[in-house]
């Protein structure tokens, strides 16, 4: 049995970043995949939306992960890898390619998700497990614990998205957990109360992040002639994340238990 050539496997890119230093830790390597079933309300990538656009491209694994070794000289001990999207599971064959390849060479992967395509089935657990083999890091993005709301911020269900973080914690893969805190949309103390106590129940998450809303991206609704849904919305105030994080309890987990043991 020949092994697979990776190297060759195609994904649809939207753009990568060289130095970035939010999504992961250390200084890392961006690549922002094209194509997300989500409509979040403040997202600021919504030309990453349809699988094919005249900005996004098809690109080979061994073309990217060239591409972001140019870059290596920089990412120290902890950097390395992240694929962000759009929504990056929707290109799991990409992703897992890349990750294997780039796991050969000892970089750190990260993958950024906000998991709608998992699916709780064993057929879909076994292309999952594929990439998860070759992942060190996952930055979930929980945008609202309670359904319904969780709809209005998104247009989708977070069924799936809980469903994949408790598989994770089930596997024990390291997590970072992030929260967008949008006022008047996802900054309501009750939800807030509750995502901090589903984030308990989780035994892998290494850290647990709120995200202040932002409107560096509301130009692109402009330039694509979409509404902007959160027009007029400003970012919240420092005592509002300060209450949000104190509601949820966003320390590391570690510090977490310690403290509640103690």
């Amino acid at each position: 049995m020949t092994d697979i050539d990776y190297s060759q496997v195609t994904g649809m890119i939207h753009s990568t970043e060289s130095f970035g230093t939010v999504d992961g830790p250390g200084v890392r390597f961006i690549v922002f995949m094209q194509g997300c079933k989500m409509r979040c309300q403040y997202c600021h990538n919504p030309d990453t939306w349809e699988m094919e656009t005249n900005n996004s491209r098809e690109r080979t694994v061994a073309d990217v992960l060239k591409e972001a070794l140019r870059y290596r000289g920089f990412w120290g001990k902890e950097g390395g890898i992240t694929v962000s999207g759009g929504e990056a599971l929707l290109q799991i064959e990409f992703v897992t390619a890349l990750f294997t390849e780039a796991k050969k060479l000892g970089i750190h992967c990260t993958l950024d998700t906000c998991a709608l395509p998992f699916r709780d089935k064993p057929e879909y657990h076994a292309i999952f497990d594929k990439l998860l083999a070759v992942t060190d890091l996952v930055l979930l993005d929980i945008k609202a614990i309670e359904n319904e709301r969780h709809k209005l911020v998104t247009s989708q269900s977070n069924r799936n998205i809980i469903a994949c973080a408790k598989y994770l914690s089930e596997k024990g893969v390291p997590v970072w957990i992030r929260h967008v805190l949008v006022p008047g949309l996802t900054d309501i103390d009750e939800d807030l109360i509750a995502l901090g106590r589903f984030v308990e129940t989780l035994s892998n998450v290494n850290r647990f992040e709120v995200l202040p809303y932002h409107t560096m991206g509301e130009f692109k609704w402009r330039q694509l002639g979409i509404p902007y849904p959160l027009a007029g919305v400003k970012p919240p105030t420092k005592e509002r994340v300060q209450n949000a994080k104190n509601l949820m309890k966003t320390e590391s987990y570690q510090d977490y238990m310690k403290r509640v043991q103690s």
